[in-house]
This record gives structure tokens, C-alpha cells and sequence, in this order.
């Protein structure tokens, strides 16, 4: 009588396939008897055997008691010793016929398999995403059902007939080798292959079988197989983002680093390497705290614990690393607590965090701190000149004001007295020296002013304000108008010239520019003289025009010195201050002045005030 099992052992396995539009079991040769069937004969031979064995069991003890039986007395007294071993006899067999019921599930479990009969399996079976194969002797498979067709989109038909080595060429010797390995250790089979479906799209399949033998001779495998297709493309997917995040993570130029609950390093990058030069096999399970500087471990540690208890919610500090040569390199460390994820569960695991090499700042910034000492030092020696400069300052702004001043005044005195006792018996040649005299003695007076200004202006301090210089040109020009009505001059000032300044300081540098173009315009018939502004990059230009004598650009290197003229004074009275005082008033303002001109054809005066 042939069982279920045997369909899996025929000489001759059938090359076909169940279609993927029809449902059903599986083509295989068809056994003598069904499932249902061959149970049911298999108990009822069992139950059959069981009864001869009893019956046996009962003949054997009647046997053994029948010469007893013929003798009454002797039966009698032979009694208590035949009962106990025919009974034992009886229990023995009972107990021998249980356990071999006992080691026949498919007799107590008739008709069907563990409840289901063949059919049902079937369904069963079709419900699940695995599909069954079977392979011959030579490892060519034989029988594929549809379940490869329909969660695959692979024709089975492609499988039948050959090897696992022919359906994947790219890894044939090693599907080989696992399968002589596998049949050698008559050990399961697990391959998986990669064959393309009739879409073009790479599958991957995965075949798990068992070894079938006849007689004791290999006959083949058979077993199921899975598309694993998402799996695999998932692992490629976590294996290609875990090469690019160690890759992003090995290009940092900082260290990133996680230790544990303890305080041991578990995680470096080679950015440690690359920092402090020990390697990471040396480093790792070392407490973090240790490679820091002797003197910046306590504080490290506070704040670590600080961070530990949930009172402070990250780490922020600069800290020196000890490397291997034994330099000090500064860094940035920054680090957050890493829990557990249990919300049960608040013990901390550890810290992750970086640090950031931060040694060329600091050398910057200890470098700019000791330029800046120098500096300071440097401006405390200047201030002490500069105190002292002021000091020689005044006290030359005090003699020229009255030691200079008291022979002026007694040249002049004595001059007048002259002029004045002498009257009219003074001959024409006395009265032009006396005359002379006196005009030499005002122009020095003039000078003693101008250099007194220009002495105050080094030890006046800025009262900055805002006001209209426009308002301010127009007082300076009608000043000029008085002291000489009777010239013609066509005066433009644009209007509305907003500035923030020291307004006397202004006052004086536009009372020299503008009586420059007052002065040097004064030759012709009808003067013309402007006050403008424009727009250039982010600041104004202030610019002063006159249409009067002008100058060489060449010797316009001398225009802001003192006492440099670039005319006689025979043609033009003057000091020679006038423009050094308005240099160094628009550069105390921030400013810059500069000029354009030539000879005949007037000059523009242009000026910023900085910010």
C-alpha cells in the first residue's frame, strides 16, 4: 500500500506545471488511495493487530494456566502465584500497544491530516505568498507550482529542466558548491537566485528545501520558495545609506564621538586620528574625560553630570585635548545626552556630541590679544608724547599771544608816536618807513592769530550737532559782502545741506574757503562763486567753486602746509594758515580735502566729514 508521501518519489516526476489562471493542486502523479483512505486502512489494520495481540496475550496466560486447571487442589494452591504474573502479562501488553498508538498520529487523527484532508492543504497552501518545488537527481527542477508565476511574475516554465547554476549564470559555482556542501552533509538547502521577471525588473528568490531519498539513494530536493526582492533591495538600500553616512561622517573635518553610560568612548571617527593621533582601536572603551587637559577635567565632569540629571539640557565648552606628541590642540566640544528611548526607563545611556578643532582661533585670538596689549601699550606712550606736545603747545600759544604780542604792540606804539609828533616836518621817504612799519607790525599780528587758532584747533574738542551748512555759507558770504560792498559777486549755495558737525570749527573752514574764492576772485569784473554737493558711494562731496586766478596742480603738494603760499602776497594778502587750519578741521571731523584747478581758470575745493 502506497502513502501521500510516495507522490514525491516517482521513477518518472512529471515536467508540468499547474496555470497561473487556473487554481488547484499541483500536476503530480496520483497515489493508489487518497490521504482519507489510506488513514482510514492504516487504523483500521492497526486496531485489527491490536486485537490478535490481545487475544495472543489471553492464550498465552490460559496456556500457562491450563494444567492447573485439571487438578483443582493444585489450581487452588497455585492460584496467588499464576494471577499476578497473568495480569502483569495483561498490563505489559496494554502498555505496548499504548505506545505504538501513541507514535501513529495519522491513525488517531483519520480521516485528513492534522483536520484537513488533501484538498484543504491545497487551498491552504495557495493562500500563502511560498511556492513548491521539486528537483531530480541532477538538480534540475521538475515542478514548480503557480505561486512563482503569480507573486513573482516569473513563467515557471523557464525554471523546468534546469539547474539553479544555468537560471543564474552569475553564481553558478557557488550555487553548486552549496548544494554538493548541502548533499554531502545531507543538510537543508537555502539558495537564492536572481533571475529577472517579464517586466525587466531583477527578482530575488529564495529556495529552501530538504534532500528526498529512494532506497537510500539521493532522488532530489524539494521545497518551497519566497520572492525576497524587497528585502534584498531594502538591505542594499540600508547598506549603500550606511556607506554614505560613514563616508559623510569620516569627511568631517571634527571629531564626532559617543560614549557610554560610564563615560567610555563607544563611536570615533577618524577625525580623532587626524586631531590627536592616537588610533581608534586605542582609544575606544578609554573614558573621554581622560584625554582632556588635567585642569579643565573638573569642569568637564560638573557639566557632564549637570547634563546627566536633566538640569542642564547640553554641554557647551572649550576645553584642550592632550594628544599623542604631547601638543595641546583647543576644542569646541558640544554634546547632548542620549537616552534609552523607554519612557519607563530615564537612565541615560551616554553622551554624543563633537568636537571642533579650534586651535587656530585661539592662537588668533591670543595672538590679537597680545597686538592688542602692544597697541595699548603703544597708545599710552603716544598719549604721554601727545600730553607732553600739548603741553609745549600751549606754552608756545602763550608766548606767541603775549611775548610775541608786546613788541608788536611797542613797534606799532612807537611807529604812531613817530607819525603823529613829527606831522608834517616828517619828509615822504620817513613817512612811507613808518608806514611800512606799521603794516609789517599788522601782518604780524594777523600771523600771531592765525597761529593761535591754529594751536587751539590740536586741543579743541568736537561739539557735534546738526545743522543746515547752507544757512551757515550764506552768513559767511554776507560777512564778506559788508567788508566790501561794492564788489560784484553772484553767489550759489545749494540749499538744505544737512550735516552733523562741530558748527564754529565749520564756521572757520568755510570763512577760509569761501573768502579764498572771495579773495583770489577779486580781479574780476563779475565773481562767481557756488556751494554744492553730490552723491558719491556712501558719503556727500561738499565742493567750493570760484572762476578766479586758480593755480598750478604742481604745487598743489604745498596748498595745506603752513605758510606755504602758492601766490605773492603782494597780489593776494594773506597768512599762509588759512587752508592748514580748514585741512586739519575736516580731518578732525573724519574727512578728507582735496583740490582742482589751473592757472586763470578758477579752483574747486572738495571736502567729506566722514561718518
Amino acid at each position: 500500500m502506497r502513502n501521500n508521501s510516495e507522490q514525491w518519489h516517482a521513477e518518472s516526476p512529471p515536467r508540468q506545471v499547474r496555470s497561473p489562471e487556473k487554481r488547484g493542486p499541483p500536476v503530480v502523479p496520483t497515489p493508489t488511495h487518497s490521504d482519507e483512505n489510506a488513514v482510514k486502512t492504516s487504523h483500521e489494520s492497526f486496531q485489527a493487530w491490536a486485537h490478535r495481540l490481545a487475544g495472543a496475550a489471553l492464550a498465552a496466560a490460559l496456556m500457562t494456566s491450563s494444567p492447573l486447571l485439571a487438578h483443582p487442589p493444585l489450581f487452588a494452591s497455585a492460584l496467588p502465584l499464576v494471577a499476578p504474573l497473568a495480569g502483569l502479562l495483561l498490563v505489559l501488553v496494554a502498555l505496548f500497544a499504548w505506545h505504538v498508538f501513541r507514535r501513529r498520529p495519522a491513525a488517531r487523527e483519520a480521516p485528513g491530516v492534522a483536520g484537513f484532508d488533501s484538498a484543504e492543504l491545497v487551498e491552504l497552501l495557495d493562500l500563502s505568498s511560498d511556492w513548491q518545488w521539486k528537483t531530480d537527481a541532477q538538480h534540475r527542477y521538475v515542478h514548480i507550482t503557480a505561486g512563482l508565476q503569480e507573486h513573482s511574475r516569473i513563467d515557471p516554465l523557464e525554471f523546468l529542466g534546469r539547474t539553479p547554476w544555468e537560471l543564474d549564470s552569475g553564481e553558478a559555482l557557488a550555487h553548486r558548491d552549496a548544494c554538493q556542501a548541502s548533499l554531502a552533509q545531507q543538510a537543508p538547502l537555502n539558495l537564492t537566485l536572481c533571475r529577472h521577471d517579464n517586466t525587466g525588473r531583477r527578482r530575488y528568490l529564495e529556495l529552501v528545501g530538504r534532500p528526498l531519498y529512494r532506497d537510500g539513494n539521493f532522488a532530489g530536493y524539494h521545497g518551497i520558495g519566497r520572492d525576497i526582492t524587497q528585502r534584498v533591495e531594502s538591505d542594499q538600500s540600508l547598506r549603500e545609506n550606511q556607506v554614505r553616512y560613514r563616508e559623510l561622517i569620516e569627511s568631517v573635518n571634527e571629531i564626532l564621538f559617543r560614549t557610554d553610560e560610564k563615560g567610555r568612548l563607544t563611536f570615533l571617527n577618524r577625525g580623532w586620528e587626524t586631531i590627536t593621533g592616537y588610533t581608534l582601536e586605542e582609544s575606544l572603551d578609554s573614558a573621554l574625560i581622560d584625554h582632556f587637559h588635567p585642569d579643565d577635567r573638573a569642569a568637564a565632569e560638573h557639566q557632564i553630570s549637570l547634563i546627566h540629571r536633566l538640569e542642564l539640557p547640553a554641554w557647551t565648552a572649550q576645553l584642550r585635548l592632550l594628544t599623542r606628541n604631547g601638543e595641546i590642540r583647543w576644542v569646541e566640544a558640544t554634546a547632548h545626552r542620549v537616552d534609552r528611548g523607554d519612557e519607563d526607563d530615564t537612565a541615560p545611556r551616554g553622551l554624543a556630541g563633537t568636537l571642533f578643532d579650534i586651535s587656530a582661533r585661539k592662537i588668533a585670538e591670543m595672538t590679537l590679544r597680545n597686538i592688542n596689549r602692544e597697541l595699548e601699550a603703544r597708545v599710552r606712550a603716544r598719549t604721554v608724547e601727545l600730553e607732553a606736545a600739548n603741553r609745549e603747545l600751549k606754552a608756545f600759544s602763550y608766548s606767541v599771544s603775549h611775548d610775541l604780542r608786546a613788541p608788536l604792540r611797542a613797534i606799532d606804539g612807537f611807529a604812531r608816536i613817530l607819525e603823529e609828533e613829527l606831522g608834517e616836518r616828517i619828509d615822504p621817504d620817513a613817512r612811507e618807513h613808518i608806514v611800512r612799519i606799521r603794516k609789517a607790525g599788522m601782518r604780524m599780528s594777523h600771523l600771531i592769530d592765525d597761529l593761535i587758532k591754529l594751536a587751539q584747533l590740536a586741543r579743541h574738542s568736537l561739539q557735534k550737532e546738526t545743522f543746515d551748512l547752507s544757512e551757515l555759507a550764506i552768513q559767511v558770504i554776507d560777512e564778506l559782502r559788508r567788508s566790501e560792498p561794492e564788489r560784484c559777486v553772484e553767489v550759489e549755495i545749494t540749499r538744505d545741506l544737512i550735516v552733523t558737525a562741530d558748527r564754529g570749527l565749520m564756521q572757520r573752514a568755510l570763512q577760509n574757503l569761501l573768502g579764498n574764492a572771495w579773495k583770489f576772485s577779486s580781479r574780476n569784473p563779475v565773481a562767481h562763486i557756488s556751494l554744492t554737493a553730490r552723491r558719491d558711494l556712501d558719503q556727500r562731496v561738499f565742493c567750493i567753486t570760484d572762476d578766479g586766478a586758480g593755480f598750478d596742480m604742481t604745487l598743489a603738494g604745498n596748498l595745506f602746509r603752513a605758510f606755504h603760499r602758492l601766490h605773492r602776497s603782494t597780489d593776494f594778502p594773506g597768512s599762509g594758515i588759512g587752508l592748514a587750519t580748514t585741512c586739519r578741521i575736516i580731518e578732525r571731523h573724519g574727512g578728507h580735502i582735496w583740490a582742482k584747478s589751473k592757472p586763470d581758470e578758477g579752483a574747486s575745493f572738495y571736502f567729506t566729514l566722514g561718518g
